[in-house]
């Protein structure tokens, strides 16, 4: 008998699994919305469809995928959705993550391990009661209770659904890719809302303009966020040389756009996480491999000096000023935090002044009405957790802080898992959860990376003639 055929894997397609051609349409389609009104919502629509159908049509082995894919989507496209009027409320990315987990939830299951979120969820419905007490008229119950809530109840129903699934390192990377693409679509509609940055500043603060005319805290935290999608990609997914320079080419232009929005919460948050990610990733590896490293690491310097210095130029030294935290005639300003550290404090006294259950979901914003005659919203979720929810507020800290570090203990497979959680504990710290992006990457750490199946090669021996 003659030999049996040898299967051998497919060589690396140049596209990268049409890598490239994905990141040249969403290129096209932050054209299309810059220039063709209405374009937002139609993509909008879309996109949501897309991945509904998607996750109701697909096997049942291939479901948890386009959960994670219409998931990651959704929640880096939030602020391109909010800056163009996409979407259909203010909120929607975060509920439609719950409705895309949920769904997973139907279809898939979930893990008998995964009570402590349970307890989580839970944990929050006191607020909800102290809210319905105290919160005054001056505030709509429903829509202030949402607000602040939707949030973590985004990262609970995320971390339910995302605890111990089983997927592949190489399809962790595809998800990250996939939160790749909204926002270099947005980063596009924010080179041609503001082509000049220089003609549009008129000091050192976090600039509307420069950010697609929304909160440039939202738009640093998710161009933030791309900043760290295309770090991973340049390091683990761009074996040649054109990937390795396109995706650096991407990830300096992105950077560029994160730095003029002069919100600096996002980058920092950029740095840290990439930081997170490269520590691990050197230490897990190879000598070979880490030589490797060092090379890439070489050239994500270069391009960072690049890109501050045309920062530097585009911004006539004003971005050197904020970054220094100088005003734009170079004089130091009192508080660094710009404001975040006082509504911190005034949390954390509401928390000693109401320590067993809090003042209630949204409780902190009743108080500064009554105080100061406007409403402000919490900038950092640790406080936001303690003065709300009093003692409770700890305890769900605690679970959130220390489940996932017993699940890192069984399962060391994620090569991003300290990236995922410094992601979510870094902006928490500056922008609490008013985008769906930290909780649902929260849960990513959740995930159980296992290792691809490498092909056997068999091969049938000749008989011999008898």
């Amino acid at each position: 008998m003659g030999r049996a055929r040898v299967r051998t894997p497919k060589k690396y397609r140049f596209t990268n699994d049409l890598y490239v051609f994905l990141v040249v349409v969403h290129i096209i389609l932050g054209v299309f919305i810059n220039q063709i009104p209405g374009f937002s919502k139609l993509y909008f629509t879309l996109v949501c469809a897309f991945f509904i159908i998607n996750i109701i049509i697909a096997l049942p082995k291939n479901k948890t995928m386009w959960v994670l894919f219409g998931c990651a989507y959704i929640a880096a496209a939030e602020s391109l959705f909010r800056m163009t009027g996409g979407g259909l409320f203010y909120e929607f990315s975060k509920y439609f993550v719950i409705l895309l987990t949920l769904m997973g939830m139907f279809y898939n299951g979930i893990s008998g391990g995964a009570y402590p979120y349970f307890m989580y969820l839970i944990l929050m419905v006191p607020a909800v009661l102290v809210a319905s007490i105290n919160l005054g008229y001056d505030l709509n119950f429903r829509t202030s209770v949402a607000f602040v809530l939707s949030g973590p109840v985004c990262l609970g129903i995320s971390a339910l659904y995302c605890y111990k699934k089983r997927i592949t390192n190489q399809q962790l990377l595809q998800v990250v890719a996939c939160m790749s693409f909204p926002i270099i679509t947005m980063t596009t509609h924010l080179y041609l809302y503001n082509p000049s940055v220089k003609e549009v500043l008129t000091g050192t603060g976090s600039s509307f303009a420069t950010s697609g005319g929304f909160g440039p805290n939202q738009v640093s935290t998710l161009l933030g966020l791309g900043m760290v999608a295309l770090v991973v990609r340049v390091f683990l997914k761009s074996p040649s040389l054109f990937l390795k320079l396109f995706n650096l080419g991407l990830l300096c232009a992105v950077s560029f756009r994160a730095l003029v929005t002069f919100s600096r919460g996002g980058v920092f948050a950029a740095i840290i996480v990439v930081g997170a990610f490269l520590w691990l990733l050197y230490w897990q590896s190879g000598y070979k491999r880490k030589q490797q490293i060092i090379g890439m690491f070489v050239l994500l310097v270069l391009g960072g000096i690049l890109t501050w210095g045309i920062s530097s130029s585009q911004t006539e030294g004003l971005i050197d000023n904020r970054y220094a935290n100088k005003d734009a005639t170079g004089r130091e300003k009192e508080d660094v935090s710009t404001g975040r550290l006082e509504l911190f404090v005034h949390e954390i006294q509401g928390f000693l002044e109401h320590p067993f259950l809090g003042v209630g979901a949204s409780g902190m914003k009743q108080e500064r009405l009554k105080e100061d005659g406007q409403v402000v919203a919490s900038h950092n979720e640790i406080s936001r957790l303690l003065s709300e929810h009093g003692v409770l507020g700890i305890i769900m800290l605690l679970l959130l802080i220390f489940r996932p570090l017993v699940f890192r203990s069984q399962h060391k497979g994620n090569v991003l898992f300290y990236a995922f959680l410094a992601f979510w504990f870094a902006t928490i710290n500056h922008s609490a959860m008013r985008i769906a992006a930290p909780g649902f990457i929260y849960a990513l750490a959740l995930l159980h990376i296992t290792h691809e199946k490498r092909p056997v090669h068999r091969q049938q021996l000749k008989r011999k003639p008898s």
